[in-house]
């Protein structure tokens, strides 16, 4: 060392140590720890430095003027020590290790490397400096060498080391590598040479932040392309803060991941959860209505946002309309195309209308392919536009781009098949912005359109089924206003709306001989073209048995029987057969219905009802003059079992109806809701019934406008029926004895009766047809005898007796005097038969009016009067 610097120091102090204080905070000295000590002429330490504190443990009061052989190392070295120390006392430098251990410490040993200056004093004597480093601290520097070389140099992520003016002061290999260039030559650079301008700015205020608060920041996503590349790549980026040997920042590491396929992988999965999530919920929402186009708008909706931007739906017009002109089978793999110039390949597709359209971005239609189409337009795809491509293949089909103008960027346009049927085509599109259409979208985008398709084609066949079976039922509805004698009637039936099935509900009004009418109102259990088929097959049956003129409680006996035969194949034999075997029950529909049967007798003003589980009839008798109108009766009637459950007999009752009585038989659809219980509704139908002088009409519009019916949930069927009864001036009725002359008397009576009628025209017919049916009750019948005529829209006369047998039309033999008489009957007369009553029975026969509309049969021709007689 030069005597300068011996000199210069203070003391205390050397001047190495002087150096070492002097010198900025955070250098390579702050890791190394570096000691220096003097020892003068006579070998004893003269100068002990802060540092040689730190490293030794020793205050400068404690190591100045001791031997150091002595005191730091161990005795077994000590004479070697020794030897060494004179060596250097005589001007030898010596650098090495030399073990230490530390005084009065509890025996820790150390290996410092020393090196050694020989210096003079001012008297010219040696003396010596040593500078001494901790072994350890040197090989834990060259570990922390060399792992910042392995990060550097081997990582596999791209690293950088940013100043504290956020340049770059180092970069690994792998950094260089994907942006270029050798190592050296990103020293300097900021993060705006790397990404673009947006990024950059984020990155820099992440830099920022990080250097200013020391929090780290975690996966930092940022977007960039590599030099050269347009690809664009996503890295996760690391930041932390850098410290020195004292602490201060002195700069931000950066490590970069690229994570492109982990970005992509994600958003592949995410995609696929969304689709997912899409055709789940299509699944919930797509087919809740047997309606074509709420089915459409359900694909809309599920579709719009979610899946693309702009949407529509176009169906076949024939199908709209019930006229299925589609091609049986569309076009698919295996399918060779038809040839060009001729055939459907070059002409326009069939009429589609445009049923549904949805925009999340727009009112405005789809911009492509083609021209725009409103909602209802009926329009045709061109023949080689994707959409009529599409129909004809049975394939979807994507456009891609557009202009610079257009809102679109792609178009996914999807047939629509169901049960390997094209039933419309449906077009998805995203706007400029959104991701364009991939395989991924494709394959969904057909899914979607099948699923909506099936419905469309069950709410097709659906809708058909349902106009069958309305148009069944109303065909065996009473045509016009029906008419009966002695009675005002008014109906009214609503059938269940497209979105529910038809039910079998039924109204029907019967002319029985006598001028008597039948009242049936019923109502089979269940919907569609079943329950309707069911209702025809019970009214043809009950018109049926009316003109067989059973008593009401008969004829609902024999329809039992015939409802319980409608689910065997055998009839209702086959069903009892079956109730006896559970097995061939399982097998056999049942068909359960309710009818309430009810039986008008003008002369009498009586009506006569019999009920099969059916609602109960409403009766409203006038009121006197003056006095409040009387409220709504229920009737009485014991309302039995439904029809078709069988084994119960039916009971029937009989009501005296007053003039101007008004009578009600409905349905359940009437008085039934989800949304109050049936006494409720059964309270507001009196009510609303409660002004029974009202034209009939509007007491039958009163009634569906006041109550809560929930049109389209059930159908709706209501009879109503006035009482005004037959006029007595109308009605003839005698009692003749059982004896000859009866005959004859009666042909006065009608002969006498007819001209106050102004039936003059009548008499010659009416009473040759009166003594026939007299002489027979006195050859054949027992008991006195009755005759009634009527008078209402045709002339009735009845002829009664007590005798239980029915007489029987047929042919007489050429050699028989007799036989003939309802030959003739049935040839004078529009109608005749015969019924049972409760003593006995009833003949009639009926003539039609003069200038009533019908011919009056008056006249026999010659052949007529020959086919009597051979």
């Amino acid at each position: 060392m030069p005597a300068q610097a011996h000199q210069a120091r203070v003391p205390g102090e050397t001047w190495h140590d002087s150096l070492w204080h002097s010198s900025p905070p955070g250098s390579i000295y702050d890791y190394i720890k570096v000691a220096s000590f003097s020892i003068g002429p006579d070998g004893l330490v003269d100068q002990w430095s802060l540092r040689a504190e730190e490293l030794f443990g020793l205050t400068a009061a404690q190591a100045v003027g001791r031997d150091p052989v002595d005191a730091f190392m161990p005795p077994e070295l000590r004479a070697d020590g020794h030897r060494r120390m004179a060596e250097i006392l005589d001007g030898k430098e010596w650098t090495g290790l030399v073990p230490f251990r530390i005084p009065g410490g509890d025996g820790a040993h150390g290996v410092a490397e020393i090196y050694v200056m020989p210096t003079q004093t001012e008297t010219a004597e040696r003396a010596a400096l040593c500078v001494v480093v901790d072994v350890r601290a040197l090989r834990r520097i060259e570990s922390d060498l060399a792992a910042s070389q392995a990060i550097f140099g081997q990582s596999p992520f791209g690293f950088l080391l940013f100043g504290t003016d956020l340049t770059v002061q180092r970069a690994n290999r792998r950094f260089a590598t994907v942006f270029g260039g050798a190592v050296e030559e990103h020293r300097g650079r900021t993060v705006h040479d790397y990404l673009p301008a947006q990024e950059a700015d984020r990155m820099t205020e992440a830099l920022r932040r990080v250097l200013e608060t020391g929090d780290s920041v975690t996966d930092l996503r940022i977007t960039g392309a590599a030099p050269g590349s347009r690809e664009h790549r996503h890295w996760s980026i690391n930041l932390y803060r850098v410290h020195g040997g004292t602490g201060r920042p002195i700069g931000v590491a950066g490590l970069g991941t690229d994570v492109t396929r982990r970005h992509l992988a994600a958003r592949e999965a995410a995609g696929v959860r969304r689709n997912l999530a899409l055709l789940n919920e299509a699944g919930h929402r797509i087919g809740t209505s047997l309606d074509l186009e709420t089915t459409a708008r359900e694909l809309l909706d599920v579709t719009v946002p979610g899946f693309c931007d702009l949407a529509a739906v176009d169906l076949y017009q024939g199908l709209l309309l019930g006229d299925d002109d589609r091609p049986a089978r569309p076009h698919g793999p295996g399918v060779p195309p038809l040839p060009q110039g001729r055939g459907p390949g070059r002409a326009p597709s069939p009429p589609l209308r445009r049923v549904a359209f949805a925009s999340a971005v727009s009112d405005g239609p789809l911009s492509d392919p083609g021209a725009a189409v409103s909602v209802g337009e009926v329009h045709r795809y061109p023949a080689a536009s994707p959409g009529a491509l599409a129909l004809r293949t049975a394939r979807p089909r994507l456009i891609e781009g557009g202009g610079a103008d257009d809102l679109v960027q792609s178009t996914l346009v999807v047939p629509m098949v169901a049960h390997d049927t094209v039933v419309g085509l449906a077009q998805f599109s995203r706007t400029k912005g959104s991701e364009p259409f991939g395989e991924r979208d494709r394959a969904v985008a057909v899914e979607l359109a099948a699923r909506a398709a099936v419905c469309i084609d069950n709410a097709r066949l659906y809708r058909r089924e349902h106009e069958r079976a309305l148009i069944l039922q109303r065909s065996l509805l009473p045509p016009g206003d029906p008419e009966a004698a002695g009675l005002d009637i008014a109906c009214r039936y609503l059938p269940g709306n497209a979105a529910t099935e038809v039910g079998g509900d039924w109204f029907d009004v019967i002319e029985l001989p006598g001028h008597r009418t039948a009242l049936v109102v019923g109502d089979v259990m269940g919907r569609g073209l079943r329950a309707a088929v069911a209702m025809g097959e019970l009214r043809t049956a009950v018109r049926t048995l009316a003109l067989l003129d059973l008593e009401p409680a008969e004829v609902l006996t024999a329809l039992d029987e015939i409802a319980r035969g409608l689910g065997a194949p055998g009839g209702a034999q086959q069903a009892s057969r079956a109730a006896l075997h559970s097995r061939d029950a399982d097998r056999s529909e049942v068909y359960l219905a309710t009818c309430v049967y009810a039986v008008y007798d003008p002369v009498t003003r009586r009506c006569t009802i019999a009920n099969a589980g059916h609602m109960p009839p409403v009766l409203v008798e006038p009121a006197e003059p003056g006095a409040p109108p009387r409220p709504a009766l229920l009737l009485e009637v014991p309302p039995g079992m439904p029809l078709g459950v069988g084994g119960e007999p039916f009971e029937e009752v009989e009501v005296d109806l007053p003039e101007g009585a008004l009578l009600a038989l409905y349905t359940d659809g009437l008085v039934e809701s989800r949304d109050h219980p049936l006494e409720e509704g059964l309270r507001g139908l009196r009510e609303a019934l409660a002004d029974p002088v009202r034209p009939l009409e509007d007491v039958c519009d009163h009634v569906l406008n006041t109550l809560d019916t929930r049109h389209g949930e059930d159908d709706i069927a209501l009879l109503m029926a006035r009482v005004q009864g037959l006029p007595i001036d109308a009605v003839g009725d005698w009692q003749l004895p059982r004896e000859a002359r009866s005959v004859g008397r009666a042909r006065e009576l009608a002969r006498a009766k007819l001209p106050a009628w102004g039936l003059e025209g009548l008499l010659d017919t009416t009473e040759l047809l009166v003594s026939e049916l007299v002489t027979n009750a006195l050859r054949y019948g027992e008991g006195e005898i009755r005759l009634r005529l009527l008078l209402d829209r045709t002339l009735v006369c009845e002829v009664w007796d007590g005798n239980l047998v029915q007489p029987r039309r047929r042919r007489a033999r050429d050699t028989d005097e007799g036989g003939r008489g309802l030959q003739l009957v049935g040839l004078l007369s529009a109608g005749w038969g015969t019924r049972r009553t409760h003593r006995g029975k009833t003949v009639w026969f009926e003539l039609p009016l003069p200038g009533g509309g019908s011919e009056s049969v008056t006249e026999l021709s010659a052949e007529q009067l020959l086919s009597m007689y051979g």
